[in-house]
């Protein structure tokens, strides 16, 4: 049993080039990922799968502009193109991505309520995914996070990780943000703060 976990956070048909959220480059992080399995046994997936009634979509609100924000009960919401919707195309891996190792796999957002960047809890910062009980149960103490995008979903989960105790690390080249108004350096400096490390694939290849 290994103390190290690679976590693979959202590698989705939808936040990739012609998806409906697509990230810019996002589908070159897919070879950077799957060379990096190969050193690491313990490989857990998250995956966005939303409800088509999901109040972070802004087709859900009349006159809501995708990227407009309004309030939720639980804070600032940021309202989405209709994205990774529960058995659509969408929300299924890419299809390059190397999943059939994967200890577990994570899927967040699929409470109609509430959105859920984190691995580790929803937005409303208390409800648990369950990726805490099962990672200190393999006795897990150090996290690799890659995916998408790295100012959201890849932010909060190498910030709550942090938080919770983990020793965490970014690899930057097997990542790809949004950057939607500075996002990204706000989310690197946030990273930072919280003691995330960043390195690049060649420094564990």
């Amino acid at each position: 049993m290994t103390d190290t976990a690679l976590v693979i956070i959202d590698v989705q048909n939808d936040f990739c080039p012609g998806g409906a959220l697509a990230v810019a480059d996002g589908d070159a992080v897919v070879p950077v990922i799957n060379r990096l399995q190969a050193y690491y046994s313990l490989k857990v997936i998250t995956q966005d799968w939303h409800p088509a009634g999901h109040t972070s979509f802004a087709s859900n609100h009349p006159d809501a502009e995708p990227f407009s924000m309004i309030e939720m009960p639980y804070g600032p919401q940021v309202l989405w193109p209709t994205h990774c919707v529960q058995g659509t195309n969408g929300a299924a891996f890419h299809k390059d991505l190397q999943t059939g190792d994967a200890a577990v796999i994570i899927r967040k957002g699929f409470r109609k309520e509430i959105d859920s960047y984190s691995a580790f809890f929803e937005n409303d910062r208390s409800t648990p995914t369950g990726l805490l009980g099962y990672l200190r149960e393999q006795n897990v103490s150090s996290l690799i996070i890659t995916g998408l995008a790295t100012d959201f979903c890849v932010r909060f989960s190498a910030v709550d990780a942090a938080k919770l105790g983990f020793d965490v690390t970014l690899v930057e080249d097997a990542c790809r943000a949004i950057d939607m108004d500075g996002s990204l350096d706000e989310a690197m400096r946030d990273m930072h703060e919280h003691g995330v490390k960043k390195i690049t694939s060649a420094e564990i290849i």
